[in-house]
């Protein structure tokens, strides 16, 4: 099965944008009210851009056939940042993906990797659990208003 992950440069950054935008407003509306805190995009992307440019991220675009379809982040041994576009829900690419970041990390040697996810994002966290991911007890909050509860999980690798 061919690789669907590459690496991300700033050239990307506004498609990558452009499909995290739909699947966060659907996927996290009950955290994020769209009347009260739209997609903060400007700062999405100013955000991209930063982590592209720090050398401890490494951050990803799930790429099929020359389209961004997702993302990945990585940052030592915390799963950063996670998603495929609308359009691939339930294809079986999110897993694809989830599997390569988690081939990578392995491979750079991380024993046990983490992650946060949104309290209220229950098709986000159906997904981690699925995939072995494991709460581990430790919250925090969202640098984004309202400033959500994240919950933390963790999975052996």
């Amino acid at each position: 099965m061919p690789r669907v992950l590459r690496p991300m440069t700033a050239a990307d950054v506004p498609d990558v944008v452009a499909g995290q935008e739909p699947a966060a407003v659907l996927g996290l509306a009950d955290v994020f009210p769209q009347d009260a805190y739209p997609f903060p995009r400007d700062d999405i992307s100013a955000r991209w851009l930063g982590e592209i440019a720090d050398p401890a991220i490494q951050c990803f675009v799930v790429d099929v056939d020359g389209v961004v379809q997702g993302f990945a982040a990585i940052r030592g041994d915390e799963f950063l940042h996670f998603g495929v576009t609308v359009e691939q829900w339930g294809s079986g690419l999110a897993r694809r993906a989830h599997d390569e970041v988690l081939a990578r990390m392995r491979h750079a040697g991380v024993r046990t990797a983490w992650l946060r996810v949104f309290a209220g994002n229950g098709r986000g966290r159906r997904f981690y659990e699925n995939l072995g991911w494991t709460l581990t007890g430790e919250r925090s909050l969202t640098s984004f208003p309202p400033y959500p509860e994240l919950l933390h999980y963790a999975r052996t690798l």
